[in-house]
């Protein structure tokens, strides 16, 4: 459980550090925007490890819950580095 949690974390991190060395303005900024799915994924983790302690299934389906959001592909980068709108 908390691999994926730290695997989250550091998503973030990283993505943070690539930002940071893009300009504020770039398109790559812009289209990650504020990362919605990336904190999502961060606070679904910490919930479902706290919701282990209550109910071991309702916590196993927040993980499964997270998975499947990051299946949808988000096209918001290619979009921006590709120029397509």
């Amino acid at each position: 459980m908390c691999v994926l949690l730290m695997a989250a974390a550091a998503y973030l991190i990283l993505q943070n550090m690539i930002v940071s060395a893009h300009e504020h303005d770039s398109g790559l900024t812009a289209a990650l925007g504020n990362d919605r799915k990336g904190k999502l994924s961060l606070a679904g983790y910490v919930a479902a490890i706290g919701l282990a302690f209550v109910n071991q299934w309702l916590s196993d389906a927040l993980y499964v819950l997270v998975a499947v959001m990051w299946l949808i592909p988000d096209r918001r980068v290619a979009r921006a580095t590709t120029g397509q709108s």
